[in-house]
């Protein structure tokens, strides 16, 4: 029977319930789900960390899947494989989505956070959201570039595009990705990990970095760029201090905790820090990006009813990459 892993409220265990197979409506397409990757958003979902979700909820916003029903006005055709990522719907018509700013809509919705996501056999989802999914990549291997590329793609693009030494700060999925793109290009990348993840920092090293450590350590050198992956605001005045003048750090995640105050001269030199919201449908060329390089993504499979496990080795960083759902 179709089924599905439900949030009924923040700090509770995933519920299995059966679902029904509802038909798509005008511009939708109900989806069977090939697989779902597991997400930090998902625990700051899970965790209460960000407000006002849906609920009850299916979490999951890392989707592949392949369309078996699609309602009027849908070119995609039933049997066709396709992407589900974050950003779910847009209006279309305000101030930022004119501006090819879509990823700052103010009446945005989000996949498995205020519109039901991937953690699930079926799923329906907005046709114009949803990227094809090049054949090259399988369907586990692909579930992880809904996000941890795309989003992490969109945080590499704020680098500057001269910059030669990049530290990337939390070293999990967005950042095995990132990696294998900044090495192709020819970068340098500094990974850096929770104090004592020696098995990560070898990790990183074996996909090109140059150098890995701990987030408590600084680099043998000064860094071009930062990307800060991990959602704690204590590290971006450390970020600040290993840039260059004239450097810039990246905050990749959707959640972060209170960054502490510093002093001005650690900002000075014309060094900048930015954030990432989301995402845009023109950062899904990043897909055929990683089939041409190709990004080969680290993964670990888990039966969709034991996705509560897999968020658990998520928050306690059990695994290398990234962990992926598969219906059961």
């Amino acid at each position: 029977m179709p089924h599905a892993m439900f949030l009924d409220a923040p700090h509770r265990p995933l519920v299995r319930r059966e679902i029904a197979l509802d038909a798509p409506k005008a511009g939708e397409v109900r989806l069977r789900v090939l697989a779902c990757g597991v997400c930090r958003t998902d625990l700051h979902v899970i965790d209460g960390e960000l407000p006002n979700p849906k609920l009850p909820l299916v979490p999951g916003h890392e989707i592949i899947g392949v369309i078996e029903a699609a309602g009027a006005s849908v070119a995609l055709a039933p049997g066709t494989r396709v992407g589900v990522p974050w950003l779910a719907h847009t209006c279309g018509h305000c101030r930022f989505c004119s501006t090819s700013r879509e990823n700052l809509c103010d009446n945005a919705l989000f996949t498995g956070f205020t519109r039901d996501g991937g953690f699930a056999t079926h799923v329906v989802a907005d046709a114009s959201f949803c990227f094809e999914v090049p054949r090259e990549i399988g369907d586990v291997e692909a579930a992880p570039l809904m996000c941890a590329g795309l989003i992490g793609y969109r945080s590499y693009r704020m680098v500057p595009p001269d910059a030669a030494d990049i530290g990337l700060v939390g070293f999990g999925a967005a950042a095995h990705i990132l990696t294998q793109l900044a090495v192709h290009q020819g970068k340098r990348i500094f990974a850096f990990t929770r104090a004592g993840d020696l098995d990560g920092q070898r990790f990183a090293r074996s996909l090109g970095a140059c150098w890995a450590g701990s987030s408590d350590d600084a680099p043998p050198t000064l860094l071009d760029a930062v990307i800060v992956l991990a959602p704690v605001g204590a590290l971006i005045p450390r970020a600040l201090s290993w840039t260059v003048k004239g450097g810039v750090v990246v905050c990749g995640g959707i959640h972060m905790s209170d960054i502490p105050s510093f002093p001005y001269s650690s900002l000075w030199g014309e060094r900048m820090v930015r954030s990432v919201a989301n995402l845009t449908r023109s950062d899904g060329g990043f897909l055929e990006l990683a089939a041409r390089i190709p990004i080969t993504t680290t993964t670990t499979t888990y039966p969709l009813t034991d996705a509560d496990r897999a968020l658990d080795d998520l928050r306690h960083g059990r695994f290398n990459g990234a962990a992926v759902l598969v219906p059961d």
